[in-house]
């Protein structure tokens, strides 16, 4: 008799759903779907079940609901309140690396009390966007002994709500924060360094963020630094951050491992996926990305990385 094949652990994601206004060097387009939760949750899609959790307005389009319901992401903890749904307008210049945001509306965002359906309260794999802290401790309030939380921050927290960003710190298994982030945090000009300090504010692995640079890995016992994926255009970076996180979490779902070389597994997933994100805006280039093509580009990840001894 063959065995029956183990069911994919699944993922908790909360985090902001909006609709964005985005214009760089390659074009301009408005109102379309974006937020850490959408861009996370599909980029976990591709590996395990997802359990959305984030707020709309009356306003947000069902075609974007469809999307989501198409890659099989539950949306059962996607609340709909009245009112208009979070919106961010930026732009980009040739440096993709930095954002420049033109407006935020939160709407709906701004009164959003992440409440998780009980059917979602043991969800083994979490991760947490980079929403209020004071929500993310929320989060961890409601959920029951998960095996691997990911929690990220920005820098609009870090400067003002300092404190409840270290206490998230403590209660979780891993963060994930960018370069310029880590730096602010620690106070220090050296990424080793910041790694360091993030290790002793509590989380077991620390994950920094580089943009085009790649990432870096740290642990107790490991260091483990990746690229980014070379490519000839960038069309928009938008959420380039969040379907990194998003991969790296699907994948430790999917395999319900989080041993070291797993973990390292995981960035280079999280990598490749978010190589996808931005060669086009919004959501597009995602949406029509087959799990065999991500196949391809992890491969040649591990080919342009080798050397020999």
């Amino acid at each position: 008799m063959q065995s029956q094949p183990t069911p994919r652990k699944p993922v908790l994601i909360v985090g902001s759903i909006g609709l964005d206004t985005i214009e760089t060097p390659f074009g301009v387009v408005e109102e379309v779907l974006g937020g850490a939760a959408s861009y996370a949750s599909t980029a976990a899609s591709f590996f395990s079940e997802v359990r959305m959790v984030g707020v709309i307005g009356e306003d947000f389009p069902a075609e974007h609901l469809e999307y989501l319901h198409g890659r099989e992401i539950d949306l059962t903890g996607v609340q709909r309140a009245p009112g208009k749904t979070f919106r961010w307008n930026g732009f980009y210049e040739f440096d993709m690396n930095q954002a420049h945001t033109l407006a935020t509306h939160l709407n709906v965002f701004e009164h959003f009390r992440p409440t998780i359906p009980p059917a979602y309260a043991d969800t083994p794999y979490v991760f947490l966007a980079n929403i209020d802290p004071d929500l993310q401790l929320a989060v961890l309030d409601q959920v029951t002994s998960p095996k691997f939380v990911l929690a990220d921050t920005m820098n609009f927290w870090i400067d003002g709500k300092r404190d409840q960003v270290l206490e998230v710190f403590k209660r979780v298994d891993a963060v994930t924060l960018n370069d310029a982030e880590a730096r602010q945090l620690c106070d220090t000009t050296s990424l080793v360094n910041a790694g360091r300090q993030l290790l002793n504010m509590g989380p077991k692995v620390v994950i920094i963020k580089k943009g085009e640079h790649g990432a870096l890995l740290f642990t107790q016992r490991d260091y483990f630094a990746t690229p980014s994926f070379p490519l000839e255009e960038v069309h928009d970076p938008t959420g380039a951050g969040d379907t990194f996180a998003g991969g790296v979490i699907g994948y430790l779902a999917f395999t319900d491992s989080i041993a070291a070389e797993t973990i390292r597994k995981a960035i280079v997933y999280g990598t490749v996926l978010a190589s996808y994100t931005v060669e086009d805006f919004s959501l597009h280039r995602l949406s029509r990305l087959e799990l065999g093509e991500v196949m391809v580009r992890y491969a040649e990840m591990r080919r342009i990385t080798a050397f020999a001894e």
